[in-house]
């Protein structure tokens, strides 16, 4: 745990099962984890898999402030993906859940197991866009641009 409450930034996606369902279950989760506070939440993104196979995804993107450290909060993110049926037969492989760490602060962190911010985070309009949404101050003109032709939709609800 930390000392000061830090915002992070918590990715959310997945192409199996009911993925809308599953977001928003997630969501609901990430507002009571221990000593963290749910901020904001975009809204429902479709998306075509990038680097992946399977259905169109939902994706979103959460905003936090917490008291975890940044390994306690990665851990308790896998433990809710695994909750979730969350499967890892081979590297993005269409997934029940996905949550993925984006911003933790201003932290610079790159190990095994965590790397902040989330090293494909710019290059993915699914993070982007759900990001601008709700913290436009962290993403640029430039960023939006470079990821303009990716498959990516608003979705209702």
């Amino acid at each position: 745990m930390v000392r000061e409450p830090v915002e992070a930034f918590i990715g959310l996606g997945a192409n199996l099962g009911e993925p809308m369902a599953a977001l928003r279950q997630a969501l609901a989760r990430l507002a009571e984890l221990p000593y963290t506070e749910l901020l904001a939440a975009s809204g429902l993104y479709g998306s075509t898999p990038v680097d992946s196979s399977g259905p169109d995804y939902v994706n979103a993107v959460a905003w936090v402030r917490t008291r975890l450290t940044a390994p306690a909060l990665l851990e308790a993110l896998q433990h809710q993906e695994a909750s979730a049926g969350r499967e890892r037969p081979y590297r993005n492989a269409p997934r029940t859940l996905d949550l993925d760490l984006l911003l933790y602060g201003s932290a610079r962190m790159e190990g095994p197991t965590l790397t902040v911010p989330h090293p494909r985070m710019t290059e993915r309009a699914f993070v982007l866009l759900p990001l601008a949404e709700i913290a436009p101050h962290r993403v640029s003109d430039a960023e939006l641009a470079s990821v303009q032709g990716q498959g990516i939709w608003r979705l209702a609800g």
